[in-house]
């Protein structure tokens, strides 16, 4: 995938994840939720400009670095994800203020990787970036079906009460 093309990708992904984390949505158990991550990251991965070739050694540890920070995202998206069960038992999520700068946070800390790329004359790609994106992704919705297992199973044969005089 060419550099532009693969940039409109990446934010077309971003953008559709955005929307998605700040609107109520019912997390469907069933869903194929580890497909997008694992389609980014075959993309990410089979272009073969994840690492700079005259730079390995440092562009080894830049990535490592990336997966680090890009799991914390994850799990930082993940728990500051609204998580509840309605009456039926469906899980619902909505993303939080706090998901929020967990998004501002995570941008920071990827430019800061970047930057220090930069700084030592190692240029990561858009693939570098692309990878991290859906290991974030990946772990996100992973902690949220492990969060939703947890939040069903406190629910089963729960009876809602009524809220009032004496219910408190």
């Amino acid at each position: 995938m060419s550099g532009p093309t693969e940039v409109l990708v990446i934010v077309a992904v971003v953008a559709l994840v955005v929307v998605r984390q700040f609107r109520t949505e019912r997390l469907a158990m069933g869903r194929k939720w580890w497909l997008l991550p694992l389609i980014l990251g075959f993309v990410a991965v089979s272009d073969g400009s994840l690492m700079d070739p005259r730079h390995t050694a440092a562009s080894v540890v830049l990535l490592a670095v990336e997966v680090v920070v890009s799991i914390g995202i994850g799990i930082g998206w993940a728990f500051t994800t609204r998580i509840w069960t309605d009456e039926r038992g469906d899980v619902w999520t909505r993303g939080t203020a706090a998901t929020a700068g967990t998004w501002v946070g995570g941008i920071a800390a990827r430019a800061a990787v970047a930057g220090v790329g930069l700084a030592m004359g190692v240029h990561l790609g858009s693939s570098s970036f692309m990878l991290g994106f859906a290991l974030s992704l990946l772990v996100r919705t992973g902690v949220l079906m492990w969060r939703a297992g947890h939040e069903q199973a406190a629910y089963v044969g729960a009876v809602p009460q009524p809220v009032g005089e004496g219910h408190r």
